[in-house]
């Protein structure tokens, strides 16, 4: 049988804040040797052996942003499917989606190999070998997970309690005593939250221990449309009415808990769900005096200390077990021992509409990137880069006018009833009202600074008329 991995690539990574934003989530944080987390997950896949394709489902606003990391890395030309969601609706909804699909596009015997895009495993042979034991527990008709040996009490995973490779019981996050009691009998192991199965059987598990979210989700399905990607691979894109309908459940939950044919691999990986600025600053060698630093730092009489810069010189003096995370628009700073609680931090910015726990002041789009260098009452300054043959929207604004200053490249620009090109050191006006596109027809990088002026300036002022990337 085929082996089909499973990526699921979405929520906040709130502890992981301030490099970690909604629209920038924890899979997309790069480590100090230039990979995201979701390209090491995607590696790990394409890895294996007979894969042939990766089916990622993510957030339909995440799309290109996941399409531009695994080019990046794609060296193999390994074929990339994806099923898009218009929100989160938890993990049972996207392993019901994947299974629908992998059922219908290559079969129900297809063994389903489902990976979260935001852990890291360091041996990736014992990862191979766990599979293929999977593999063959999967073809027998079992939903198995992976239990990671525990090396220390952690109270900040679930646990499994296992009878060989049968499972006992789930628990949620223990308490310290309890978990050194698991430690301890050494019946019980990490819960990785990576899966297999094949299509089939977990359809009929699903259709036995949670109707509502298989039929909601198939429902969905029929009514979402689909196209191809360039390598001929899916790209469904699902239906917002249609997918809100399916019930918010966790896949463990909905399914694994009350699961009658669950079996577990033990397997020792090397797994870390990089859950914490701890956990990922462990990633780090430490200096003599137990401190981890990213970026330019300056450090004098400090001790366990970890930190992570960015394009600004970081010094500190006397100080200890203190976490420090510099980002151009917000700066963290953190007792280790208080890791967990940055969440905090997301939680009350969400609540107050703060635009850090949403965006950096570098934001991603299809066509490229803009950063935000000032902005003030009725004006703001922003440095766009617009891929090589890529193009914005045609799109039009309400209340600001735009000022567009080429610095490096060409622009070709509708304004209007108009269309011209615009060279370095030229400029062009965008009055407001006026439907405009900015396009870079040249095989360099397009640079231009926009200056905005009006009355409101927000990103939710924009009408598409056309647009390249379907979001019109």
């Amino acid at each position: 049988m085929s082996l089909l991995p499973i990526i699921l690539c979405g929520g906040a990574g709130s502890r992981l804040w301030p490099v970690s934003r909604e629209s920038h989530p924890k899979p997309f944080i790069r480590l100090a040797d230039g990979e995201s987390l979701l390209q090491k997950a995607f590696l790990r896949a394409v890895a294996l052996p007979g894969v042939k394709e990766v089916l990622t489902v993510t957030n339909r606003e995440l799309f290109f942003k996941t399409e531009d990391d695994f080019r990046e890395v794609n060296t193999k030309g390994c074929a990339t499917s994806f099923i898009l969601e218009p929100f989160g609706r938890n993990t049972a909804a996207a392993v019901a989606t994947a299974a629908l699909h992998t059922a219908k596009a290559h079969g129900d015997q297809t063994v389903m190999l489902v990976l979260a895009a935001d852990h890291l495993i360091a041996d990736q042979a014992a990862f191979a070998k766990a599979v293929a034991a999977a593999q063959k527990l999967a073809e027998a008709g079992k939903v198995v997970t992976f239990g990671v040996q525990p090396q220390t009490p952690e109270t900040g995973y679930g646990y499994i309690e296992a009878d060989g490779e049968n499972v006992v019981r789930f628990v949620e996050k223990p308490s310290l005593e309890k978990a050194r009691e698991y430690l301890a009998s050494g019946k019980f192991v990490w819960n990785s939250g990576m899966f297999c199965f094949t299509a089939r059987t977990i359809l009929k598990e699903m259709q036995q221990h949670c109707p509502e979210i298989l039929s909601a989700a198939a429902e969905c399905m029929k009514t979402s449309p689909s196209a191809q990607g360039p390598d001929g691979a899916a790209q469904i894109r699902l239906e917002p009415g249609c997918f809100g309908a399916v019930p918010d459940v966790s896949f463990d939950y909905a399914v694994m808990e009350k699961c009658e044919h669950a079996a577990v691999v033990r397997c020792d990986i090397g797994w870390t769900d990089v859950g914490s600025w701890t956990a990922l600053s462990d990633l780090s060698p430490a200096d003599a005096s137990g401190n981890r630093v990213e970026g330019e730092a300056l450090l004098f009489d400090v001790k366990n200390c970890y930190v992570r810069g960015g394009n600004r010189l970081i010094g500190a003096v006397g100080v200890e077990d203190l976490i420090v995370i510099d980002t151009p628009d917000a700066l963290l700073l953190a007792n280790k021992d208080r890791a967990q609680d940055v969440k905090q931090i997301f939680a009350e910015l969400k609540a107050r509409g703060h635009e850090a726990y949403k965006v950096h002041r570098t934001v991603h789009r299809p066509w490229g990137t803009y950063s935000v260098l000032e902005e003030g009452p009725r004006f703001k300054i922003k440095r766009i880069e617009v891929k090589p043959g890529a193009s914005l929207s045609l799109q039009m604004h309400h209340h600001r006018n735009e000022h567009w200053v080429v610095v490096s490249g060409m622009a070709k620009v509708v304004n209007g009833e108009n269309e011209f090109f615009v060279s370095t050191n030229e400029s062009t006006y965008i009055p407001a009202g006026h439907k405009h596109r900015l396009e870079n027809p040249g095989v360099v990088e397009l640079v231009m600074i926009e200056v905005q002026s009006g009355e409101y300036l927000g990103e939710d002022d924009i009408v598409r008329f056309e647009d390249i990337y379907g979001r019109t």
